[in-house]
């Protein structure tokens, strides 16, 4: 019985620990009282990439709004067709019809906050993927109004990284602060890549495990995680994020 109580510990306060050091990072950091102040527009984050005449997708993620993000990212997918100037931008949102379409610039602020490039893959490689980036949108299973929770999901989150399941060639996996990207759904718990190179066990979006060959390890808890990247050398934190290692 000790033992497990020790574990137990142990476990709860690698989660905790980094979870009470971003919080305190995230008081210190300047940002908008509401979604009414922040800034929505494009961060001109795209005009650095060269992607004039061929296809392209990117996994996109940004820090959310309000005291929530100091845990947690907001993701979303960008996808260009060659010879297309627009890039689409698929998210999924907490009102309305969740799955939007370009509801916000490719490359927009969320609440302020900066967005990164998660992955990005371009060329004949994304003109392939491309249509099955669409047909695993298309197929997204809580895609009707009212299908968003944010907490532990289905969120946007769980949007990006079912999409990211049934594409394993995207070869890519949300970073670990993107609260909600671990659950599964109602009754399901268990589930595994088509390619078989990653396998993900999950309660309920509250406790669960993942391992593969993107996805490394992961210790999955209340929607966060710890880990460790092995295809990508990084160190997985809770609320921080990812720790690079090359």
């Amino acid at each position: 019985m000790r033992f497990v109580f020790r574990y137990s510990f142990v476990f709860i306060l690698l989660f905790l620990l980094p979870t009470i050091g971003a919080a305190a990072w995230w008081t210190s950091v300047d940002r908008p009282v509401s979604w009414r102040n922040a800034n929505w527009a494009s961060s001109g984050l795209f005009l650095d990439q060269s992607d004039k005449g061929q296809a392209a997708i990117y996994i996109m993620a940004a820090r959310t709004g309000g005291f929530k993000g100091a845990f947690s990212v907001h993701s979303w997918i960008v996808i260009k067709h060659r010879d297309q100037d627009q890039y689409d931008r698929y998210d999924k949102v907490g009102w309305g019809n969740p799955v939007r379409k370009n509801h916000r610039a490719a490359d927009a602020y969320w609440y302020s906050n900066m967005p990164m490039i998660v992955t990005k893959i371009s060329g004949e490689e994304a003109e392939r993927l491309i249509p099955k980036v669409e047909n695993a949108i298309a197929a997204y299973r809580f895609s009707n109004a009212g299908d968003y929770k944010i907490w532990p999901g289905p969120n946007s989150n769980t949007f990006v990284a079912e999409v990211l399941r049934n594409v394993p060639e995207l070869n890519t996996t949300l970073p670990p602060n993107a609260v909600g990207k671990d659950y599964l759904g109602d009754g399901t718990w268990f589930m595994r890549t088509e390619n078989n190179s990653d396998t993900f066990i999950n309660f309920g979006g509250y406790i669960g495990i993942a391992y593969g060959r993107t996805v490394g390890f992961e210790l999955q808890f209340l929607g966060q995680t710890i880990g460790f990247d092995i295809q990508k050398p990084a160190i997985k934190l809770p609320a921080f994020g990812r720790l690079e290692l090359s």
